[in-house]
């Protein structure tokens, strides 16, 4: 059966003015294939996390000359001041009170610039079928794709991307949970989605900061496997590995004190411990004397684990999770 030609666009999408009368725009891609979906990809919320974009470079050229039903929207750079800056979040000398774009979703139009920057990508998102928020971690993170429990889209697609491990959050006080009702998830994208009634997924790639071929390859193997999923690509998705389901990430591992911290070696990433398992200790710099013995507090898995040496007193070390 033949399909139609592809018809790709591109265009500025203004955003703000920065007080020099700079705009602050991002680029969108359009793919149109006809009758179907509207998929919106994004990378690059947090301006040093770069794979997601060499991913949708990787997938663009694949796109061009695709079999695709329905409509891709793909914006490779959110976050252009973080990404110009070489920051995780934007500068606070342009939005001391929000830096982090992944905070204010859906945004504000009468709001700080980040909140109104994020109110103006809300325009693109609203329309849309699904959403695929790409993520990129530290190289001491196992790569995961966070669903939203209770959404059996979301779910399936996460499922479709292809990671080893897939990442929730658990239910409030036993109350079905579409995604919406955690308050410590509030301003996050796929929260906003979630209460917009629209199907999300946050793909976490590895390594952020420098290009990894392979994880940019991995991303884009899983978006094709997830548009193939939603029935835009007619084209048959890789396998789908045994996955690992992971729940709560409440486990945020801290440190009380600050100083070099340097990691337990007979613990990784992705090994199951128990609760008052060492972690790590944190050493004086200068006197030597040990601070902290850092010890998990719960039994879980660990898929974060930082194996950055200074620390400071409150810093997040490590994550640990539920197997579901």
């Amino acid at each position: 059966m033949e399909h139609e030609t592809v018809t790709h666009t591109t265009a500025e999408h203004r955003l703000a003015r920065l007080p020099s009368g700079t705009d602050v725009a991002v680029t969108v891609h359009r793919y149109d294939g006809g009758a179907g979906p509207t998929a919106y990809v994004q990378a690059a919320q947090h301006g040093i996390e770069l794979n997601g974009t060499a991913a949708l470079r990787r997938l663009h050229r694949h796109l061009l000359t695709a079999d695709l039903a329905g409509t891709v929207i793909a914006v490779p750079i959110v976050n252009s001041l973080a990404f110009d800056h070489g920051s995780y979040v934007t500068p606070q000398a342009v939005d001391a009170v929000n830096p982090n774009c992944n905070r204010v979703w859906p945004g504000d139009e009468t709001g700080t610039l980040q909140e109104r920057i994020v109110a103006r990508l809300w325009e693109l998102i609203e329309p849309t079928d699904v959403v695929i928020d790409l993520h990129t971690g530290t190289p001491d993170m196992l790569e995961h794709v966070r669903f939203q429990l209770e959404n059996r889209k979301s779910r399936t697609l996460a499922a479709a991307f292809g990671a080893d491990y897939l990442l929730t959050n658990a239910p409030s006080d036993g109350e079905p949970d579409d995604g919406a009702a955690d308050e410590s998830f509030q301003g996050k994208l796929r929260t906003a989605a979630a209460r917009a009634g629209i199907p999300a997924i946050v793909p976490e790639l590895s390594n952020s900061r420098q290009i990894d071929h392979d994880a940019a390859r991995r991303g884009v193997r899983g978006l094709r496997n997830a548009l193939g999923e939603l029935g835009m690509l007619r084209e048959e998705p890789e396998p789908t590995p045994s996955q690992t389901i992971l729940r709560n990430d409440e486990g945020r591992i801290g440190t009380d004190a600050s100083g070099l911290f340097e990691p337990n070696p007979d613990v990784t990433v992705g090994d199951r411990v128990s609760a008052g398992t060492e972690l790590g200790t944190v050493y004086c710099p200068s006197t030597f004397e040990e601070r902290q013995r850092v010890t998990t507090t719960d039994a879980g898995v660990i898929y974060s684990l930082t194996r950055e040496s200074v620390v400071t007193a409150g810093e997040k070390v490590a994550c640990i999770a539920e197997r579901a």
